[in-house]
């Protein structure tokens, strides 16, 4: 692993039984549509199958327990990088002496427990939209270099996108790696496994 590139690997995020229960509901959901970029669908930019879980009551279980996974991840994201807490809002907290407001540093994140931490992520950041997709071997994939940013998103979610992760859900295949340019370094997928990245 290269050293301070912003990029963690969290084995376990989810069970066995997790991962094949939503590659089962995935397989079998009527709501599978052409994977899109920013733009719209581009095959020769990204080849995939996917469903956006976010919104969907009948997939709020799904979307709770992935977003529960996520925030054990962030937790440990946070502990060792926490200026990606700090820095963005400069952050205050009263002063055990004084009882002041004061800004929020890194020894404060250090001796906070995990539950408190958690609490403080959730205030900050907030999840968005959880997009499943299949790529096939062979047929899919999304080799063009891309960041998460989209200036023309209605929304402007995108526009607010501080981290990145993934599950993956399922190993066993020969290529697919997640690759990032500029760290030079290519994350293997493995199922149960949570990645992040700022």
């Amino acid at each position: 692993m290269a050293a301070n590139d912003f990029i963690e690997v969290y084995e376990q995020a989810l069970s066995p039984e997790q991962c094949a229960a939503l590659i089962d509901r995935f397989e079998h959901s009527s709501h599978i549509a052409p994977g899109q970029v920013g733009g719209g669908v581009y095959p020769e930019l990204k080849h995939s199958s996917d469903i956006t879980i976010s919104g969907r009551p009948e997939w709020r279980d799904a979307e709770t327990a992935l977003n529960l996974a996520m925030l054990n991840g962030l937790v440990a994201y946070l502990r060792r990088y926490p200026y990606t807490l700090i820095a963005p809002l400069m952050l205050q907290v009263p002063d055990l002496a004084t009882g002041e407001p004061r800004r929020l540093a890194e020894q404060d994140i250090a001796s906070m427990d995990d539950a408190a931490l958690g609490k403080l992520a959730r205030q900050v950041f907030v999840p968005g939209s959880i997009n499943l997709q299949r790529y096939r071997g062979g047929a899919g994939g999304y080799p063009y270099w891309h960041c998460e940013l989209f200036p023309r998103d209605a929304s402007a979610q995108t526009l607010h996108r501080h981290l990145l992760w993934t599950i993956y859900l399922n190993d066993g295949f020969a290529e697919g790696e997640t690759e990032f340019l500029y760290q030079g370094r290519k994350v293997t997928p493995r199922a149960e496994q949570l990645y992040g990245a700022s």
